[in-house]
């Protein structure tokens, strides 16, 4: 379950929420009766629900990079997308888009190859720079070599590499907080945890290390 409350439908005041709810889960109360067209539990919804202009917000951004406005090849995009919520360990982001690749017309060899795609060879040049300038994003906050910049650049225009960067930098924050707050596919147990002992097993009782007999 979330960390959070969610919003049932007959708690629901604000139009864009109660849109949102018609369009995504039809007459049905989201909380009573969770679950979305595309297989998603839905509860990403009914948390955000909770301060609508928020809500508001974020469903103009999914809107942002859907827009035909977007200079950015949709490949390029779902690329960033899917390997960032990847490489934050976060599976709604991951899952998800991993379907969007597919609806572009991504193979499977590719759309699996994503989560390795340093040891692949399934992507072109400018879809491996867009990969590691998404990890460079992800994993180092930010950090860009300026080697790697200089060589998106040559494949990519400024607002090209805007809207990359916006885009990609938002299903991190995405992916964040759907770990943090335990929504959709990211409701799950943190598998680092301590192993339990064998049977009596009482502790280490190394000797102390020997120091030589030749003098030393």
């Amino acid at each position: 379950m979330p960390r959070l409350h969610q919003v049932p439908r007959a708690d629901v005041t604000d139009p864009v929420v109660s849109m949102m709810y018609d369009f995504l889960f039809g007459d049905r109360d989201p909380v009573a009766e969770p679950g979305t067209t595309t297989g998603a539990p839905g509860d990403w919804w009914t948390v955000f629900a909770a301060v609508p202009d928020i809500f508001d917000h974020a469903v103009k951004g999914f809107g942002v990079y859907r827009s035909p406005k977007r200079l950015l090849d949709p490949v390029l995009r779902e690329l960033g997308q899917t390997r960032v919520g990847w490489a934050i360990g976060s599976q709604f982001v991951f899952s998800q888009h991993c379907k969007s690749c597919r609806l572009l017309g991504m193979s499977e060899s590719k759309i699996e190859a994503i989560a390795y795609w340093q040891a692949s060879d399934e992507f072109t040049e400018v879809e491996r720079l867009v990969l590691a300038y998404t990890d460079a994003l992800a994993l180092a906050g930010g950090r860009m070599h300026d080697k790697l910049f200089d060589k998106l650049r040559e494949h990519l225009g400024d607002e090209e590499i805007l809207e990359l960067t916006y885009i990609t930098s938002l299903y991190l924050m995405h992916g964040i907080m759907s770990r943090a707050l335990r929504t959709e596919w990211d409701d799950r147990d943190d598998p680092v945890v301590e192993v339990p002992t064998a049977e009596g097993f009482a502790g280490y009782d190394a000797p102390a290390p020997r120091r030589g007999t030749s003098g030393e």
